[in-house]
């Protein structure tokens, strides 16, 4: 068996590629204590500013701060302008989906998605059909993962278009890498992030159902026992918005209002952090706590806008992904220019019998499955992982799809024993409202143990600042 050779985005002989050459000078030169002591500096900034993550899971409970590598990802012009039309591209056709999907399934209909994939998949909502919002974007914060396996070649991985995460990292990352190395940004004409919050709120303002007023947002978070909850209250902070959670709000008369010391204020737009089950007991979970009663018949009587929308999960399902480049052609016309990754979907007696007979090549992950659990990596996995694996495919085949193992592109990373090579990915954000933005770069992740292709932070991966050069 051939060894799998990786794209190094750096370039592993001795001359580096373009965007990486002021790295690559910078790295022959920095002395590994200098790297490592910038790099206890950035952990105690972050640990100072409050950043920290709690994997759910977590044996003792305790929160910790996110690993965060030195060395940027860096990405050209020419590559950030393919990358952005592709991203755009795809949430254009996603949005277009989901209004579709509850409304006359016009896709389905034509037999370019299976009806069942919709009405029988675990996260429509069926309270939500028939819902008009405003620009009919369902999808207004979108995380789309990136995957690299060669100079010119990108795939998506996932899409995430019900309450994606990680944007915090992005800026954060980002202010760290400006106040410890501001020598190398002198040398990079590097594109800002640092509007994003600004954009953020602008686009949460325009898809408001009210255009009478300036509209009242307020962030809706499960509150701080969350593992996301510093990115909440920093989102919060930075937009200028209330952080709310849902015994902060109240319905009346089909409006929501909140409870503030000057009396009730009435709120027009809410971005929520909560999963749909619990964003209205009346609706959903009874038994939930952390949502508001009334708040569905609220959004379904235009008085309240809920970012993203309910039921988005049909458009993140993984078992939908390999019908996105079908949107495309069906919804733009066009043809898709990101590309999907080759995908089985277990549900299909003959993707199941190649899954079942190939699994040690494969990567099997779970439909609704997040942060990297419920989640088989063929090569690296045991024996006895890939039988377990091979029975629960058996037993529940419809709730998992596979993937061949790909060739991720590895970038410099500072590591214990110096700088080596290791695996990454890239989450960019895509903003739509009355506008569509995509913040220059995004939330990389980078797999910090030797070898791995997993990247996610629940897993022990790290994060890094993405870099899009200017001209």
């Amino acid at each position: 068996m051939t060894e799998k050779r990786f794209f190094d985005e750096m370039g592993g002989g001795k001359k580096p590629r373009a965007p990486y050459r002021h790295i690559a000078e910078w790295l022959e030169t920095a002395p590994q204590e200098t790297l490592t002591a910038k790099r206890r500096e950035a952990e105690a900034l972050y640990r100072r500013h409050g950043i920290t993550f709690g994997a759910y899971g977590a044996v003792d409970g305790n929160e910790t701060t996110i690993p965060f590598d030195l060395i940027p990802r860096v990405l050209t012009q020419k590559e950030w302008q393919f990358l952005e039309r592709g991203l755009i591209q795809r949430v254009r056709a996603l949005n277009a989906f989901l209004y579709d999907a509850y409304h006359t399934r016009e896709i389905c209909r034509a037999g370019k998605v299976p009806e069942a994939q919709v009405l029988l998949n675990d996260q429509f909502v069926g309270l939500a059909q028939g819902l008009d919002l405003p620009g009919r974007v369902h999808a207004h914060i979108a995380g789309i993962d990136l995957v690299r396996e060669g100079e010119d070649e990108f795939y998506v991985l996932e899409d995430n278009a019900r309450t994606p995460s990680g944007v915090s990292y992005m800026l954060e990352n980002r202010e760290v890498m400006m106040r410890l190395f501001p020598d190398l940004f002198q040398r990079h004409a590097v594109l800002p992030v640092g509007r994003y919050t600004e954009e953020l709120l602008n686009t949460l303002r325009s898809v408001s159902f009210n255009d009478a007023r300036e509209p009242c947002v307020v962030l809706l978070t499960p509150g701080q026992f969350n593992s996301a909850y510093f990115e909440h209250a920093f989102l919060a902070d930075e937009m200028g918005i209330e952080l709310v959670e849902g015994s902060d709000l109240f319905v009346d008369e089909n409006r929501i209002y909140m409870r503030t010391p000057r009396g009730p204020q009435r709120v027009d737009v809410i971005y929520r952090r909560i999963d749909d089950a619990f964003l209205d007991p009346l609706s959903f979970s009874a038994d939930s706590m952390l949502g508001v009663p009334g708040l569905v018949g609220a959004v379904r009587s235009a008085q309240v806008n809920v970012v993203n929308a309910l039921g988005n999960g049909i458009a993140d399902d993984k078992s939908t992904y390999v019908y996105v480049p079908e949107m495309i052609d069906f919804y733009l016309g066009e043809k898709p220019i990101l590309k999907n990754v080759p995908t089985w979907c277990c549900d299909k007696p003959d993707d199941l019998k190649y899954v079942l007979d190939h699994l040690p090549e494969l990567v099997v992950k779970e439909t609704h499955g997040s942060g990297g659990k419920g989640m088989l990596v063929g090569p690296t996995a045991s024996k006895a992982e890939i039988e377990e694996f091979r029975a629960l495919l058996k037993s529940r085949p419809q709730h998992y799809i596979a993937q061949p193992t790909l060739a991720l592109s590895t970038c410099p990373t500072l590591v214990d024993s110096g700088v080596a090579p290791r695996h990454v990915d890239l989450r960019p954000f895509v903003l739509t409202g009355r506008e569509t933005v995509v913040m220059p770069g995004g939330l990389c992740r980078v797999a910090l143990k030797e070898g791995s292709l997993v990247v996610n932070s629940s897993q022990g991966g790290g994060t890094k600042d993405t870099w899009v050069l200017g001209a």
